[in-house]
């Protein structure tokens, strides 16, 4: 059985729409997997997993401090109440049952955050002596390097310990939650992915990979084991 693969949704509130770049549908559907696209209340995440074999947490707008505690900081960017809690709700619901999921942007700082971690809301004001992580550049483009953590499911999946990524963020994760552990850093210490060794599959990444897959081989490597995580789940049934 061919898994499927739930991928979050941007909302744009004010056009009453869900919005999702094509890249992520097409690296899913690239690695072998079912794009499913996923929004709604918190009920609704919770009834999804029954149903969903893997999930992709997507990049976006940044989100709400208060789900670590903090007011907004003058450097934070836009938030989608709906969409925070429909993520916080369906990543916390995934992480207890056990489904495959893969973070990526904004989707690596839900996945810390919706479990006990937290974030820098604006790595210029916050921590300005880093690198430029919102690069001007085209999204195929890789900026700079993350040194990979030897050992790791990610150093698995990339077959080296240096990787060379693109970068559009200004939010970062701070905090790791409980279990969780670092397994790539940027040459100016800002946390550019961490893992569950615990999970069957509990990966994020700071960087964007669905602008990469197509000419590199670690992206779309990611997106398959995903998938191939899912599949082991679609076998044993949902």
């Amino acid at each position: 059985m061919t898994p499927l693969i739930g991928i979050t949704c941007s909302i744009d509130e004010q056009a009453d729409r869900l919005q999702l770049n094509l890249s992520y549908l097409e690296a899913i559907e690239a690695a072998g997997g079912v794009p499913v696209l996923l929004g709604g209340s918190e009920a609704t995440a919770r009834e999804l997993l029954s149903r969903l074999d893997g999930i992709l947490f997507t990049g976006g707008v940044d989100l709400d401090p208060s789900y670590f505690g903090e007011a907004p900081l003058p450097g934070l960017g836009e938030v989608s109440p709906r969409r925070d809690s429909f993520e916080v709700e369906l990543c916390r619901a995934a992480y207890r049952h056990g489904i495959p999921s893969l973070g990526i942007c904004r989707g690596c700082q839900l996945m810390a955050v919706a479990l006990g971690g937290d974030l820098y809301q604006d790595l210029p004001s916050q921590k300005p002596d880093t690198l430029q992580h919102a690069q001007r550049a085209p999204r195929s483009h890789r900026s700079h390097v993350v040194t990979v953590t030897a050992g790791s499911r990610l150093a698995a999946i990339a077959g080296g310990e240096t990787l060379r990524v693109n970068s559009f963020h200004h939010q970062s994760v701070r905090r790791l939650p409980p279990g969780a552990a670092a397994c790539a850093v940027a040459p100016d210490g800002v946390l550019e992915a961490f893992e569950d060794p615990g999970h069957p599959f509990w990966l994020a990444v700071q960087w964007h990979p669905e602008g990469l897959w197509q000419e590199d081989p670690v992206a779309l490597a990611l997106f398959r084991s995903l998938v191939g995580a899912a599949q082991e789940v679609a076998s044993r049934g949902r």
